[in-house]
């Protein structure tokens, strides 16, 4: 039995996202590094990532992503009431990249902020949207993933370089009378496990000097085995309480969007909650891991491709660094 939420509800009006064009093979990696196609696709899954260019920040990315979103939705830049900016590669400390969004897609009106969860941040943000539009039903929020991640990869440590890309994914929320939209969100954190996925420098507790820039302390650091034993626990407990939460079972989702990380990650999660892989929807073989933006590229591209239609029910889930993770029941 779905359980209805009596408060206001925030439905998906539209979807947008945004990838660099160039594309970076595993083959391009065995000349930077020491690996090979095979390790990196037998490990991960993953055979190409896109890179932005030099000149290509997060903002761009982000703004590319909400302008197709915006027309996807069929609303003006002016509509918008506020935009959430989920991202761990701002453009810089402050202001935030919300700010810069808002200024190149002419979205006057709109109160920006950002959110800092690394791969779960666009969840993040879709429950902050959908608690705001709760109280204020009024309100049309623009939320956006994107992230840089070559600007803070180590692309000498063959363990990190190979799993990530560039790239932003958007959302449009508003209340639609009558429709269920985001139906339950389970979130979680871990602050303990910090250290088994994380950037040491570049803020105040290491920050970047010229006695340190050579040890590379401001790229993404990680115990991968550590990684992906939480990453399947935090992945499998928080679908399984937002089905609970949502009066649901796994048999009556149409489309599952995890965050594009690892294959073996998603293969062990279909395993343990009982589903068929043919019910995810991923992508991370050409994109790779692109963080915030990976879950809100997928949505996009599964909304896209008619992966499930109007009054499906889809679930979204995700984990990144801090440690944080969410799980989020849509009826679409």
């Amino acid at each position: 039995m779905l359980i209805q939420n009596h408060t206001a509800s925030a439905s998906i009006l539209g979807t947008g996202s945004y990838l660099p064009e160039r594309i970076m093979t595993n083959a391009e990696l065995e000349k930077m590094v020491d690996t090979n196609d095979e390790w990196i696709r037998t490990r991960t899954g993953i055979q190409e990532r896109r890179i932005a260019a030099p000149n290509e920040t997060t903002s761009d990315m982000a703004a590319a992503a909400a302008r197709a979103a915006l027309e996807n939705a069929g609303i003006e830049a002016q509509e918008i009431s506020m935009i959430i900016c989920a991202t761990v590669t701002p453009d810089m400390f402050f202001p935030n990249t919300a700010c810069f969004v808002q200024a190149k897609i002419g979205a006057t009106n709109a109160v920006c902020f950002d959110v800092s969860a690394a791969c779960s941040g666009f969840l993040y943000a879709l429950e902050i949207a959908r608690q705001f539009i709760a109280v204020s039903p009024e309100k049309t929020i623009l939320v956006i993933g994107a992230d840089k991640l070559s600007s803070i990869v180590n692309w000498e440590d063959r363990n990190t370089c190979v799993l990530f890309g560039d790239g932003a994914g958007a959302a449009i929320l508003r209340h639609r009378a009558g429709g269920s939209g985001i139906i339950t969100t389970s979130m979680g954190s871990d602050g303990k496990l910090a250290d088994i996925l994380y950037t040491p420098g570049g803020g105040s507790a290491a920050p970047t000097t010229s006695e340190n820039v050579s040890e590379k302390l401001a790229t993404i650091r990680m115990n991968g085995r550590e990684t992906y034993k939480q990453a399947v626990k935090a992945m499998v407990d928080s679908s399984q309480q937002a089905l609970l939460q949502a009066g649901i079972t796994i048999d009556q989702i149409s489309c599952i969007i995890p965050h594009q990380a690892n294959l073996r990650i998603i293969e062990t999660i279909a395993n343990r909650l009982h589903v068929s892989l043919d019910k995810f929807h991923l992508n991370l073989d050409r994109f790779g891991n692109t963080s915030a933006a990976a879950v809100a590229i997928a949505l996009d591209e599964a909304a896209r491709t008619r992966n499930f239609k109007q009054g499906d029910l889809i679930l979204l889930v995700v984990f990144g660094g801090g440690l944080t993770w969410a799980a989020s029941v849509i009826q679409w």
